[in-house]
């Protein structure tokens, strides 16, 4: 690999994984279905003025909050009836803040309910939403959410007292983040996006460190297996290097939340960058997919290749293009659907232009099937002479659309594949012998014995000639003619095709004539016997017969 592809590698992997940071809240207005950020008072009676209306809604707003630092609108989102017994709500807030920076692990965003009732379908009380755990002190606390009704009939959600009795008392913050562990903590004061600059370099530097060190474990993993496999099994190790950055992206995405958490990334942006790193999961995994397709597939062209299946190539790389796109189409579905997207008008309309697209395409899409007939089917290869409708020749190119043959004549004929595949094809290449069947016509004035015992020798000189193979041979007198004695022969002949078959059929057919010449008959050529007569022989004029 050059200098230059690597660092093009390189780079297209942190850019897939710095997207995590174009998804933090306060940039995340582009993407409507996720932004519930400021909580605004309407004058709706029915909706709740501080966003808490479901469980999704209520979890976004509070997490807002946190990143505020706005502890007057945080205590908005706590059980009140809790806090109303308690001294100083605000040592509660500070418990619940440090309890989630330290341990805290919510449920992604979209896995949580957007409905007002909650979801009712996960075995809770009907009132209760669970929406992430905090584990602290080798405590594990269940972070649930209580639904409640105001005066007003307005249905609202809050953190429940379940959970902020079960934290520890006077928590203080006494872990090191990682900002602090990089000495990056002089820029706790400032500002970006709502989160401190120096907890966005340390994230930057984690990306950068655990995907480094990820991608330097596999190559090694897989540098050993390269060295190996070959010695062992005796063949080229099926792995391509290529997939070791896609699946190395893969990996660090799918631990990173938790590599978040035992750094001390705190959670409010944590929960702002798991939206982002989902997003880089499903990204590269379609990357490390479409690596894998194009792997497999190149292999599959390079047996064929080998094994002379031309007429395969073409097909499989039709293949690798339509399952490259679906792979494509499918992550894109996944990734907005993600993001919060409502898919199912875009999926709607995909569905009713395909089925617009097929019907307008129906004699391409025809064409194509009819190629995958064809190639699966192997009716014919390509080098095959074949009898196909009134036409015959030598297969020449079977393409995505249509096959080439080219005739006696020496002229290529194209047909479709899709009418290609419902003809009736005689391949003449397949089989495994060929078929001799002649007659001999004899004059009918040759004695019957020595028609008989001509029969008899030919029937012995057919089995036992060089050409001829014990499958069936058979010489009899099938037909007495007014003219001849028709006398039939069949047998088998090898032959590898079928321009070395008529080069044998020639020279036993001469074999034939010349066997025969041994006795006492005659080849009945077809003859015309022609009456001529003289004015002298003409009956003389008579009354009765004259006109």
């Amino acid at each position: 690999m050059s200098y230059v592809d690597w660092l093009r590698r390189w780079a297209l992997a942190a850019l897939l994984m710095l997207v995590a940071l174009c998804c933090l809240p306060n940039n995340a207005s582009a993407v409507s279905a996720l932004t519930k950020t400021e909580p605004k008072v309407t004058a709706d009676s029915s909706v709740d003025s501080y966003g808490r209306d479901s469980p999704r809604s209520t979890m976004q707003n509070f997490v807002k909050a946190l990143s505020d630092k706005d502890m007057a609108l945080v205590e908005k989102y706590l059980d009140e009836d809790f806090l109303k017994k308690q001294k100083d709500p605000e040592i509660i807030i500070n418990n619940l803040t440090i309890a989630l920076d330290k341990g805290g692990r919510l449920q992604p965003v979209l896995s949580i309910s957007d409905k007002s009732e909650g979801d009712l379908a996960d075995k809770l009380p009907s009132d209760l939403e669970k929406v992430g755990t905090i584990e602290i002190n080798i405590e594990k606390i269940d972070l649930l959410l209580i639904r409640k009704t105001d005066a007003n009939g307005v249905v609202y959600w809050q953190i429940s007292k379940d959970t902020l009795d079960k934290l520890p008392t006077n928590l203080k913050e006494n872990r090191t983040t990682l900002a602090e562990e990089l000495g990056l903590d002089f820029w706790a004061d400032k500002q970006i996006m709502g989160h401190e600059i120096s907890d966005l370099i340390s994230l930057v530097i984690l990306i950068a460190v655990g995907l480094s060190v990820i991608w330097v474990g596999l190559w090694i993993v897989w540098g050993v297996f390269a060295f190996l496999y070959p010695k062992i099994r005796g063949k080229a190790f099926a792995i391509p290097s290529k997939a070791l950055l896609p699946l190395s992206v893969v990996i660090l995405a799918s631990i990173f939340s938790e590599m978040m958490v035992q750094m001390g990334v705190p959670v409010t942006l944590r929960t702002a960058v798991t939206r982002g790193v989902e997003v880089v999961e499903w990204l590269a995994t379609a990357w490390l997919v479409l690596r894998v397709i194009d792997a497999v597939f190149v292999r599959a062209e390079n047996n064929s290749r080998k094994h002379k299946r031309l007429e395969q190539v073409s097909i499989l790389n039709l293949f690798r293009k339509v399952a490259k796109a679906l792979m494509v189409i499918v992550a894109v579905i996944i990734i907005f659907g993600n993001l919060g997207f409502d898919l199912t008008t875009g999926i709607a309309a995909l569905g009713v232009g395909g089925l617009a697209l097929a019907f307008g395409a129906q004699k391409t899409i025809e064409n194509l099937i009819g190629s995958v007939v064809v190639v699966a089917d192997r009716p014919i290869r390509v080098g095959d002479y074949c009898r196909f409708g009134t036409m015959e020749g030598t297969v020449i190119d079977i393409g995505i659309r249509s096959s080439r043959i080219r005739t006696l004549n020496r002229t290529v004929v194209t047909v479709p594949n899709g009418e290609f595949s419902a003809m009736q094809i005689e391949n003449y290449d397949a089989r495994d012998m060929f078929y001799f069947y002649h007659h001999l016509y004899l004059k009918r004035s040759a004695n019957p014995d020595e028609i008989g015992r001509l029969i008899n020798d030919l029937q012995l000189f057919l089995e036992n000639h060089v050409y001829t193979n014990d499958e069936w041979t058979l010489v009899r007198l099938s037909e007495l003619r007014q003219d001849a004695f028709v006398i039939e022969m069949r047998c088998y002949l090898h032959a590898a095709d079928v321009t070395a078959f008529w080069k044998k059929q020639s020279e036993l057919l001469v074999d034939v004539l010349n066997e025969v010449a041994q006795y006492d008959v005659e080849h009945a050529l077809p003859s015309q016997e022609i009456s001529l007569k003289s004015d002298h022989d003409k009956e003389p004029t008579t009354p009765e017969n004259a006109v």
